[in-house]
């Protein structure tokens, strides 16, 4: 997810469950023109693991040498991202574009297996539109290229993040006596009834959870307390929400430094504290103070002012996010 499953939303999701993560994505391009800011997204760390570094692009050449490049960094897996639906990345050719050319997809794919002694795995869609879906055929031709797993978003490139995903298809998918690698589903899995029933229903190996992870880590173990006792966990109190936010904030000035740190968390605050009445106007402090100091003032008057509200269990709501690629 771009600009978001940083190091420190990463830290505070392995912290809550999470059992295996990937980086932003990062352009070959960026990498093999050694780009500051694709470079800075290779930074992991060993309490992160296991986590796989996910790159793109649409050029063999620069995918492979990419890989290298991962390959150095030692993650535990690489993955290629195919499933990016938005214009900036459509239009260079790579993310959700190839699936318009499986036989790019598949040159890609084998370009990145040969480079790499790590594992390999895609995320991807249905397919360009509902008119080309083609995620079969993109299954066992890039499990014949090698790669370990796949993970699929059931929309295809057309419908961005809209309607409703379809994971029918990836439940094909799952029981094509073709397919002997995992199958990781993807798309509106926002509770863990939700994730339960699919993982039944669908069959899949696996579920990968984005966009409802933002402002709400808790999802990952709320999840896994569901599958074992099928009750589920109190929904985190106000002290559990702040003192989340904190470690979120701490790890991303250190990561980042402090302006940006500052600057760059302020994405998270309405998801951390949504559900709390009248919130708006500490909302507005938290993303106009300009200290460390300051917001944890703010977040002290949060929580005396809040201290005892009840938040209910429900579904997490999260709205997509313009750069948030699936």
């Amino acid at each position: 997810m771009e600009d978001v499953s940083d190091p420190p939303f990463r830290a505070v999701c392995k912290a809550n469950g999470a059992d295996l993560m990937f980086t932003e994505f990062i352009s070959s391009e960026g990498l093999i023109r050694d780009a500051i800011k694709s470079r800075q997204k290779l930074d992991i760390f060993d309490y992160e693991r296991p986590v796989g570094i996910q790159i793109f692009g649409g050029d063999e050449e620069a995918m492979a040498l990419s890989a290298k490049i991962v390959d150095a960094v030692q993650p535990d897996l690489v993955d290629i991202n195919f499933g990016c639906p938005v214009k900036k990345v459509v239009s260079k050719g790579a993310g959700a574009a190839v699936l318009k050319d499986v036989d790019m997809m598949v040159r890609l794919t084998d370009a990145v297996v040969r480079s790499t002694s790590l594992p390999v795995t895609v995320k991807t869609r249905l397919g360009w539109d509902d008119a080309s879906i083609n995620i079969m055929e993109v299954a066992e031709r890039l499990q014949d290229v090698g790669i370990k797993a796949l993970s699929i978003h059931g929309r295809t490139r057309s419908q961005m993040y809209k309607g409703e995903a379809d994971w029918t298809w990836i439940a094909k998918v799952k029981e094509n006596p073709r397919i002997q690698i995992p199958i990781f589903g993807n798309g509106d899995i926002d509770s863990p009834e939700k994730a339960l029933e699919y993982k039944n229903r669908f069959g899949v190996d696996g579920i990968m959870i984005g966009r409802a992870a933002i402002g709400y880590p808790w999802i990952f173990n709320e999840i896994k307390q569901f599958y074992k006792t099928g009750q589920q966990l109190a929904p985190p109190t106000i002290e559990q929400r702040v003192d989340v936010i904190r470690q979120h904030l701490y790890r991303s000035v250190e990561w980042k430094g402090l302006i940006p740190g500052i600057n760059e968390m302020r994405r998270h605050y309405t998801n951390y504290l949504k559900g709390l009445p009248n919130i708006r106007d500490y909302r507005l402090k938290l993303v106009t103070v300009k200290s460390v100091e300051e917001i944890d003032e703010t977040l002290n008057e949060i929580i005396k002012i809040y201290s005892g509200h009840r938040f209910e269990s429900r579904m997490v709501e999260m709205e997509a996010m313009a750069y948030n690629c699936g």
